[in-house]
């Protein structure tokens, strides 16, 4: 199921320009301290698998597609009656990243399918959550170029969560600034 993923630009980029400018902007006293990227985990959740588990296969395919290794069903962790769930039925599907396949996805994401987003006006800097993590929403898994229009079941959206080992939020965002996430820019107020 997974591809072969050689050595990312990406990766290279981080360990010859990117900690080097980091160390200059937050002034860190030794490499180690500089922040770095520790995993992605790439979600769908599938609200209409309880009545339809072919939408659940079909996204467990497409997340299968878009990262290059096999995603996981996710269970319900409680009851709710009003949406006819219980405890335990399939709902979702999930990848986490690490190494390799994290770069490769991060630079697919940043040069590929964000610019393929209608109307982007870039991703919100405010998105992080205080311990620089931070998270995205996409609204359609087609911007991705592996899937092929013709054949899904329907647009689902993706949860991309991008977990770092920074301190702070303005680490993070610097980071991801630096690996070419396209910040949207606020307006100065004077």
């Amino acid at each position: 199921m997974s591809r072969k993923v050689k050595e990312v630009k990406l990766k290279n980029l981080y360990h010859k320009k990117i900690v080097k400018a980091l160390v200059d902007e937050f002034g860190y006293t030794s490499v180690m301290q500089v922040p770095w990227l520790e995993k992605i985990v790439v979600s769908m959740g599938v609200g209409e698998a309880v009545q339809n588990k072919k939408l659940l296969d079909s996204a467990v395919k497409e997340l299968t597609q878009i990262t290059g290794l096999k995603a996981v069903k996710t269970k319900a962790r409680k009851s709710i009656s009003n949406f006819k769930l219980r405890q335990g039925m399939e709902i979702g599907a999930m990848v986490t990243l690490r190494g390799k396949y994290m770069y490769e996805f991060l630079d697919r994401l940043v040069n590929i399918a964000i610019p393929r987003v209608k109307d982007f006006r870039g991703t919100n800097p405010n998105a992080f959550d205080g311990h620089g993590n931070y998270s995205l929403g996409i609204r359609e898994q087609i911007i991705f170029p592996e899937i092929d229009y013709d054949k899904i079941e329907r647009v689902n959206g993706l949860n991309i969560a991008i977990v770092t080992t920074a301190k702070t939020d303005g680490e993070a965002r610097s980071l991801l600034a630096h690996l070419g996430m396209p910040f949207r820019k606020v307006p100065q107020t004077v």
